[in-house]
């Protein structure tokens, strides 16, 4: 796949807010989501165009080198999104900045609120939780406390233990009704946004044309989301042991690392990324 970069747009277009977030879900224009987890990669990434970047507990697995995201802390979460917040501050302040809220920060509504405070008073403008149903009142309490969430269903990471190992979620009959019912529960309680990770392409495009006031975000989900994620490192080329099948190296054709984070965006804008025969299910 070969996607040219084109020319940065530094300083032509107005800072992301939720508000604009849902004009381009209403407008039918693809979102563009990278992790990064220190100044100068989330500065790049704002440079490139990305309309939001995931300051994501995955910085367990490939910053701290841990197996998976469990061991990952608030205080390392709140360390991490200050540095992004910086970071995007000094170059042209457009993204948003969603802050991961780590395995056991939100096991009560209340429990979800200080941790959510702790994390925009960092410099997320978004907070970001794994689960379902059981979540919904969690999100309508934050919700209504002023902060914006984003839910995260299929493979959420938080859960391997309980879904024993990184699968595909969603392929049965009952697995992909309760997809359905726990995207349309979020929404319902106030979600603007729901990542969607390894959800058959098929049953993600189906989400996303009912839900709309909340905006999926595919990854490993096929190319009908709303919009696409990537791990930084995926996206460079640079993860370490068994690549995923959802990921593409944006550096092979760009050589830099601006332009691979340009190549990316503009390849998610014209549905060019992910190909759903390759990166999906």
């Amino acid at each position: 796949m070969s996607v040219q970069p084109s020319a940065p747009e530094a300083g032509k277009r107005p800072a992301m807010t939720m508000h604009s977030l849902m004009k381009m879900l209403a407008d039918g224009e693809k979102i563009t989501m990278l992790t990064a987890y220190d100044a100068t990669f989330a500065a790049v990434a704002d440079l490139a165009g990305v309309e939001i970047i995931l300051v994501g507990d995955s910085l367990g697995m490939v910053c701290q080198g841990h197996n998976s995201t469990l061991p990952v802390t608030l205080e390392a979460m709140r360390y991490h999104t200050e540095c992004v917040a910086r970071g995007v501050q000094k170059q042209n302040g457009r993204p948003i900045i969603l802050g991961d809220m780590p395995f056991g920060s939100y096991a009560t509504p209340e429990q979800a609120f200080q941790s959510a405070a702790t994390l925009m008073q960092a410099g997320a403008h978004m907070v970001k939780l794994e689960g379902g149903a059981w979540l919904a009142p969690t999100v309508e309490f934050l919700v209504t406390r002023g902060i914006p969430v984003c839910g995260h269903l299929g493979l959420t990471p938080q859960s391997v233990n309980t879904l024993g190992g990184y699968r595909v979620q969603g392929r049965t009959e009952t697995g992909a009704q309760k997809l359905m019912q726990d995207s349309l529960l979020l929404q319902n309680a106030g979600a603007q946004a729901l990542v969607l990770e390894m959800v058959p392409a098929v049953l993600s495009g189906e989400i996303t044309s009912a839900l709309n006031t909340c905006a999926t975000i595919g990854i490993g989900a096929g190319v009908d989301t709303a919009g696409q994620i990537l791990v930084l490192h995926d996206m460079l080329g640079v993860t370490q042991g068994k690549v995923p099948k959802f990921a593409y190296n944006f550096m092979t054709e760009s050589g830099t690392v601006l332009g691979a984070m340009q190549a990316f965006v503009q390849a998610v804008k014209t549905k060019k990324f992910p190909v759903n025969e390759l990166h999906a299910w």
